[in-house]
């Protein structure tokens, strides 16, 4: 009808303006220069790459006789007059003084020797560095690694008591001149076997298990 009121466009116009202030509730205006969002980044930890664990050496392998053998029967007679001997700790502590004993021989360090050698070992090791120190020679060795340690014999004689390692290592001995040229040994790694003895008396107040005695298997 012609004049009539177009009350549809008013409709129309009513639903325009309320959907568009629901999309800039929704959506948010942009004003003036405000940058547009930037895309998230992933934070830099998230890049770094994740560390492996360094691997500890391998402990070497630690044999104790059965309690049933000889071997192993005097570990506990050992162990009956001192509470505190543990056949593995004291594996642990003939590992050390291996290391320390070839180091000491090798640097022709006598202090060190005399504290972890019996008189009679000390008067062997003494003869063979001053054999060396007269030729002008001079030794390196280097224990890579120790492979096993294992009891192989002991015993007990009174309050004395003594105990036999076998001790498998990986080493590098080299023995030079007075000019510098090798006389003995390269720089290859060698396994070598030693079968050490250490003695104690149980009834000392002191702890330190010397060597007296040593051999090659």
């Amino acid at each position: 009808m012609s004049g009539a009121f177009p009350v549809d466009l008013i409709l129309f116009a009513m639903i325009a303006a309320f959907l568009v202030l629901r999309l800039r509730s929704v959506l948010g205006r942009r004003q003036g220069f405000e940058r547009p969002p930037q895309e998230q980044r992933p934070q830099a930890d998230a890049l770094r790459p994740v560390p492996r664990p360094v691997e500890a050496p391998a402990a070497p392998a630690r044999g104790v006789p059965d309690a049933r053998s000889p071997a192993g029967q005097a570990l506990t007679r050992i162990r009956q007059q001192d509470p505190s001997f543990d056949p593995s700790v004291f594996l642990g502590g003939a590992e050390g003084a291996f290391r320390m004993i070839v180091e000491a021989f090798a640097n022709g360090d006598r202090e060190t020797l005399r504290n972890l050698l019996s008189t009679d070992t000390l008067a062997g090791f003494e003869g063979a560095l001053n054999v060396r120190e007269a030729a002008g020679e001079r030794q390196r060795t280097e224990i890579r690694t120790i492979q096993d340690m294992s009891i192989e014999g002991a015993d007990l004689r009174g309050s004395v008591a003594e105990v036999t390692v076998r001790i498998v290592s990986d080493q590098i001995n080299i023995t030079t001149g007075p000019d510098g040229q090798v006389t003995a040994g390269h720089d290859g790694v060698t396994e070598i076997v030693d079968v050490w003895t250490f003695q104690r008396d149980l009834r000392s107040q002191d702890p330190t298990w010397k060597l007296v005695g040593t051999g090659a298997a």
